[in-house]
């Protein structure tokens, strides 16, 4: 067995096609051993590439954005995807059926400080029709901070990654309104990345097929039973709150089949990031993705 080491750039249910990936026997049949981590704080995963401590790692088109704005080229690619839309949930302090966006002007609202889902978060909100500068953003921290934030009393809503929204709606916390997702529609929101170098080894074939397959098996196996793999990998979330949780992102359509970040995707992230005032238009899909490698 040759060990692979793969690193995420953030931690969630959303992930999961990476994450079963790396729980079920995908790797194994292909004669691979996982040895997986999570960046600091802060950081992204590419910097595991670049001083070679992981070979393959969660990441977004939008950083090569951020690459390329500051007159550098990437020194990795993005070579499949891994979500094909935003799977951000929306949750506030009472169940509202009838909840609309504009209920959020005016409201205080628990949001990642900026990056990639503060950019998408606004963007939801002109297709929602509403006035972002009219909401009272609250920026408390990183995720863990945020949701320790809601459930002490602070806001009225609260932007998260599944599963802590289906766990705040266990406990009695909240109750999750919406997705950012439905509003914003497919976009290449999160991708694999890795080294060009890598990308034409053995090993890459390797994992493109068991990636691949674990992609299949997540799209088609009961939320039930990818719940039961994952467990051990989210041990403060309860199995049936992460069933939940993956059943939403099923019903979503973010793990489409396919694992090529297709054009239209990029296209879609890139008008996200022009209407958020950044430079991007400017830049081609060759300048920051790659094919997939051959498995």
């Amino acid at each position: 067995m040759e060990q692979i080491n793969i690193q995420f750039t953030l931690f969630s249910a959303f992930y999961s096609p990476l994450i079963c990936t790396i729980a079920g026997p995908f790797l194994k049949d292909e004669g691979l051993t996982p040895d997986w981590s999570v960046a600091a704080p802060g950081v992204s995963a590419i910097s595991a590439l670049e001083n070679g401590t992981a070979h393959v790692v969660q990441s977004a088109l939008s950083q090569g954005f951020g690459v390329l704005e500051q007159g550098q080229q990437p020194t990795a690619v993005h070579f499949a995807q891994i979500n094909e839309m935003d799977g951000f949930f929306l949750t506030g302090r009472d169940a509202d059926p009838d909840f609309s966006w504009n209920k959020l002007e005016g409201a205080d609202v628990i949001l990642f400080g900026g990056g990639q889902p503060l950019a998408m978060f606004k963007y939801a909100c002109h297709k929602a029709g509403i006035n972002y500068e009219k909401i009272n953003a609250l920026h408390v921290g990183n995720a863990v901070e945020m949701d320790k934030a809601f459930r002490s009393g602070i806001g009225q809503y609260i932007q998260q990654q599944g599963p802590f929204p289906q766990q705040l709606e266990a406990d009695g916390v909240g109750h999750i309104v919406g997705q950012v997702g439905t509003l914003i529609g497919p976009c290449g929101f999160s991708s694999l990345a890795a080294k060009t170098d890598w990308l034409a080894s053995d090993m890459a074939g390797a994992f493109m097929r068991a990636y691949r397959n674990a992609r299949h098996y997540i799209n088609d196996a009961p939320a039930a039973e990818i719940a039961k793999l994952e467990k051990p990998f989210f041990p403060k979330i309860e199995e049936p709150v992460l069933a939940k949780c993956i059943k939403s992102y099923q019903q979503l359509g973010c793990w489409t089949p396919h694992v090529e970040i297709t054009q239209d995707a990029f296209d879609a992230t890139v008008d996200i990031f022009a209407y958020n005032g950044r430079d991007v238009k400017k830049y081609t899909f060759d300048q920051i993705c790659a094919p997939a490698p051959v498995g």
